[in-house]
């Protein structure tokens, strides 16, 4: 039976690659999986639930890893010159050498990792000091169908309010993007960090365009985000709750990791094309009908 959790923690890792980037709540999805197929390796119902509570977050590690390797020009400070973004100021590169190697250091990517850095404190704040609290209040089917409906009513909102506008932006690149948009979009992301089933990219994207950026631009600095912020996560979850866990349970970890590591590389790719000639609609009205499902499940004890 313990061997079935390893079939299952390839579920797991396909809903989280898929999930983790689109703006459907990644959490939600999986702890309505959860219920559907648990995991049943454990010696007792608590051991049980302390391995899904690690496991559901180390498995984002997988995640963050294909944004590292997606976006690492973007967000590695020290590229060889020949490699550097264009410099038509001639100010943001800083030559230097390592060893034999001309390298520089770009100023626009330092400036980016501290935007990021900053947008970050509001939820990990709110985790740190609540973390325990709030999975105990909030992670149920209740909570997951009201924020999946809540944020897919917001984004067609928001996203009829730009049809009306022509669809314009004032921000389409990272240079562009001023510290109000940096602590607006960490704001946003601690409504993520609360409540399951309202998506951390859903969530950071929506903050992205409701203070003018393009979805693109958006999409992209949700992606970056998510490195320190699911790093630190999962993090916090190896360091406290990874002591006693079996072989089998650790197998289904690096198992689950792998898969989200393949299937975010596929995903984020296919999201940054698809919205460069689309809007998020086709999201939200998914957000809401999975809602439904979900809140007439819970009533009907399904789940």
């Amino acid at each position: 039976m313990e061997w079935l959790d390893i079939l299952k923690s390839v579920i797991y890792g396909i809903v989280e690659g898929v999930t983790e980037w689109l703006p459907i709540s990644s959490t939600g999805h999986l702890i309505l999986l959860e219920r559907l197929i648990p995991l049943t390796s454990g010696d007792s119902p608590e051991q049980k639930a302390a391995f899904f509570s690690f496991f559901l977050v180390v498995i984002q590690l997988g995640a963050i890893i294909a944004v590292v390797v997606t976006f690492w020009r973007e967000l590695w400070p020290f590229p060889r010159r020949r490699f550097a973004a264009p410099d038509p100021g001639g100010d943001a590169l800083i030559p230097f050498r390592l060893g034999r190697r001309s390298m520089v250091i770009d100023r626009r990517i330092l400036r980016l990792w501290g935007q990021i850095l900053v947008a970050c404190i509001p939820a990990a704040v709110i985790g740190l000091l609540f973390d325990d609290k709030i999975e105990a209040l909030f992670y149920n089917p209740w909570t997951v169908a009201i924020m999946l409906v809540v944020v897919g009513l917001a984004f067609i909102v928001i996203e009829s309010g730009m049809a009306k506008k022509g669809g314009t932006s004032h921000i389409i690149s990272m240079e562009q993007m001023g510290w109000k948009e940096v602590i607006g979009i960490g704001l946003f992301q601690v409504i993520a960090a609360v409540f399951p089933g309202t998506s951390r990219s859903g969530a950071t994207i929506l903050g992205g365009l409701i203070m003018g950026m393009s979805r693109p631009a958006a999409a992209s600095f949700t992606f970056y985000l998510a490195v320190p912020v699911m790093a630190g996560a999962s993090l916090l979850k190896f360091l406290t709750r990874s002591g006693s866990f079996s072989g089998i349970q650790w197998l289904c970890v690096v198992v689950g990791m792998a898969v989200a590591y393949l299937v975010s590389i596929l995903i984020i790719r296919f999201l940054m094309r698809y919205i460069r000639r689309n809007d998020f609609r086709i999201f939200a009205y998914y957000r809401i009908l999975l809602g439904a499902v979900v809140l007439v499940a819970a009533v009907l004890k399904f789940i």
